[in-house]
């Protein structure tokens, strides 16, 4: 529940709550009146921490306070979350060796960049008779990734496309991360020999 929806104090409306004080002891069952009488008495909020309990949960807690750190730790939380990001490269079933040579090293690029990549043959006109022709396309540029990559999804037609989604191998991550973290520090060492 988000912090916004919490009702505090007058906006409280049950006749008994299961009350918690600032010390975070249990103080029982009591009417809302007197647990919001409580809470003004320590100078506090009275807080409903658990709606949907019977009796609703409720805490004597500076509500400002409990605000501030609820949206902190929803920030801190955002940040360690990554985003994968998703790529795409688009070739046609009559592509030549070279440039499929070409668009296997982006595709290789983006894998040990982290990112998803979902590798696409546009079929034109009468090429769509012949959808194995991107098949071949996409079987050959697997082989020419190697075992860099894991299938998130298969080959498969979706109108007049022919797709499959390449996800990193988990390697590929782990030495992403490292090589950003050796970059950190060879900064953070070169800022220092700079002050020295």
């Amino acid at each position: 529940m988000a912090v916004k929806d919490l009702r505090i104090n007058e906006q409280i409306r049950v006749r008994e709550v299961r009350l918690i004080d600032g010390d975070g002891e249990q103080r029982g069952v009591l009417p809302v009146n007197e647990a919001i009488q409580l809470a003004q008495d320590a100078g506090l909020d009275l807080v409903e921490i658990a709606p949907n309990a019977n009796p609703p949960v409720c805490k004597i807690l500076d509500y400002g306070k409990y605000k501030f750190d609820q949206e902190k730790r929803n920030r801190e939380s955002k940040k360690k979350q990554k985003l994968l990001k998703m790529k795409e490269i688009r070739m046609q079933p009559k592509i030549e060796k070279h440039d499929m040579e070409f668009k296997a090293k982006h595709i290789r690029d983006f894998l040990e960049d982290g990112n998803k990549v979902k590798v696409t043959i546009r079929f034109r006109g009468r090429e769509l008779a012949h959808t194995e022709l991107g098949r071949v396309v996409l079987e050959k540029i697997m082989e020419l990734l190697g075992d860099s990559f894991v299938i998130d999804r298969p080959p498969a037609m979706e109108g007049r496309f022919m797709s499959m989604i390449l996800n990193p191998k988990a390697s590929n991550k782990a030495k992403q991360k490292k090589s950003k973290e050796s970059d950190t520090k060879e900064e953070t060492a070169d800022a220092k020999d700079e002050d020295a």
